[in-house]
């Protein structure tokens, strides 16, 4: 019994790469995904591909611990926690400026609107539009003062994985598409 009520309880969607199926699914995760999308103007396929890739949806997730001799765990890297693997001091920054001391990075719907903040934030301190999946993640990765200095030109790790953000981006934006009806409303951003 608690086998069930456990997985039953899981945040991790059983196909993480189909928007459809997550929405389907998770219904939640389709109202907060939305509600992000349409309170701050960017498309919810964006958020996912944030998700998936910081998280893979996993409530709980954090960067793994560094190994001394290759075997002892030690500290991690450092306090990314959630779905948005977001770090204390933004997360911090998040709740003063939306006025939400209660939001907690483990909530799937505070995490897709931190994102949604988040995104919007570059798009005026950087000047990126919403619908530039790749640059917004480069923010969301470097942070807006690294982007800004154009740090991301000799960090390869951070343009592969904006790149990658970016195509699960198109992705779910297909997909989503093809299921509009399913989701039963006009005015999702995909």
């Amino acid at each position: 019994i608690i086998f069930f009520v456990v997985a039953s309880c899981s945040s991790i969607p059983k196909y993480p790469s189909n928007a459809c199926k997550i929405f389907g699914e998770k219904y939640f995760y389709l109202k907060y995904t939305r509600a992000s999308s349409k309170k701050w103007g960017v498309p919810i396929s964006s958020i996912l591909a944030v998700i998936n890739k910081e998280s893979g949806f996993r409530r709980f997730a954090k960067p793994p611990r560094h190994k001394i001799f290759k075997i002892i765990p030690y500290r991690r890297p450092s306090s990314s926690l959630g779905f948005s693997q977001a770090v204390n001091k933004t997360w911090d920054l998040y709740q003063k400026e939306n006025n939400k001391p209660a939001a907690l990075r483990i909530s799937y719907k505070s995490s897709s609107d931190f994102i949604g903040w988040y995104f919007w934030k570059a798009n005026k301190i950087n000047k990126v539009s919403l619908n530039n999946t790749r640059d917004l993640y480069l923010n969301y990765y470097l942070g807006f003062s690294a982007y800004k200095n154009k740090v991301y030109r000799t960090d390869k790790k951070a343009i592969i994985f904006a790149k990658n953000v970016e195509k699960q981006a198109k992705i779910y934006k297909s997909q989503l598409r093809e299921c509009k009806s399913v989701l039963n409303k006009s005015y999702i951003i995909f």
